[in-house]
């Protein structure tokens, strides 16, 4: 396992395991656009410093130190608000925020 930071980055019934440190709330949209409807041939150019995020494809919920939660007009799913408040159990601060843009 790497020792690098992971957290949770919810919008809505989507959510991700996020290799890297707590994004601020800019870059937490961005990446919500840039990973939930990516557009194959014809992605726009993102800003090189969201390189600093990467989905994490295996990881154990113990380690996740950071969450992120983005405004939806749709519900967590089941398996997003047992996750949320067992971060919330551990103490794991759970910043809230706007809708990703556009």
């Amino acid at each position: 396992m790497s020792a690098q930071e992971q957290g949770l980055l919810v919008h809505g019934s989507n959510h991700f395991i996020v290799n890297g440190p707590r994004p601020p709330l800019a870059d937490a949209r961005l990446l919500v656009r840039k990973w939930e409807m990516p557009v194959p041939g014809a992605a726009p150019r993102w800003p090189a410093h969201l390189d600093a995020w990467s989905i994490c494809r295996k990881a154990l919920r113990e380690n996740l130190r950071w969450a992120v939660v983005l405004q939806s007009g749709h519900p967590h799913s089941a398996a997003v608000e047992q996750l949320l408040a067992e971060l919330r159990a551990r103490g794991v601060a759970i910043e809230e925020g706007p809708a990703p843009l556009g």
